[in-house]
């Protein structure tokens, strides 16, 4: 199976989530091991993964369910990178497969909650996305030292967490702000932007009675950039 890689996300330090897109069904694809992803498979560590890499992954399996229907088993031994695609190319390919309704992206199983988006553990139609905001986002840092995002898709106004792997350092936890605040200048200057989003693994927000899948923000892309 083939992929470009659309969303690159970093997890705790010293692992990532990758996902892309299917070169033959345009579906987003989740390729998954028994254990993490390392941040040894990214290209800057000598790995196949890079955001807009053409990446041949092998045999897989299927292993989805829902919300996370993208799942599929790889050897991580068997990925092969083909190319990256340039800017033009890759802005393209995010046009074909991106919507305007989050509701659209991920179903009648997402619904407001606070400030964000939630679904219920097992329901759902998708886990991955791409959104094209109805107003350019505003991306900054919170007073707690999290990125964050305001969006909305017309619908639903959101603040979400956003989890790019290119706006930290390699250890996952030091911020580039330089580059954080060049592409909110391009954003609000009206360069044109869609969201990879996605859903979490479920987990149970402190002070909460219950697990969920919350919406986040695994990338944001500028047309004619791929960073």
């Amino acid at each position: 199976m083939e992929i470009v890689v659309n969303h690159l996300t970093r997890m705790y330090p010293g692992y990532i989530c990758v996902a892309g897109v299917n070169t033959s069904t345009w579906q987003h694809i989740r390729p998954v091991l028994n254990g993490r992803l390392s941040t040894s498979l990214l290209a800057a560590n000598g790995g196949p993964f890079a955001m807009a890499s053409h990446v041949d992954l092998g045999s897989v399996q299927y292993r989805g369910c829902p919300p996370e229907v993208e799942d599929y088993y790889f050897s991580s031994q068997n990925v092969r990178a083909i190319r990256i695609l340039p800017p033009e190319e890759f802005w393209e390919l995010l046009q074909h497969i991106a919507r305007r309704s989050i509701v659209e992206i991920f179903g009648s199983a997402i619904r407001s909650y606070g400030k964000g988006c939630v679904v219920e553990v097992e329901t759902g139609e998708a886990s991955l996305g791409c959104l094209i905001p109805a107003t350019q986002p505003k991306l900054f840092v919170n007073s707690f030292g999290s990125v964050r995002v305001g969006v909305t898709d017309g619908t639903s106004t959101l603040d979400l967490s956003v989890t790019d792997v290119r706006l930290c350092e390699v250890d996952h936890k030091t911020l580039k702000m330089g580059l954080i605040n060049q592409i909110n200048s391009r954003m609000q200057r009206g360069t044109p932007v869609i969201l990879s989003i996605g859903l979490t693994r479920s987990w149970q927000k402190p002070g909460d009675t219950k697990e969920w899948h919350w919406l986040q923000v695994n990338n944001i892309h500028l047309k004619d950039s791929v960073v």
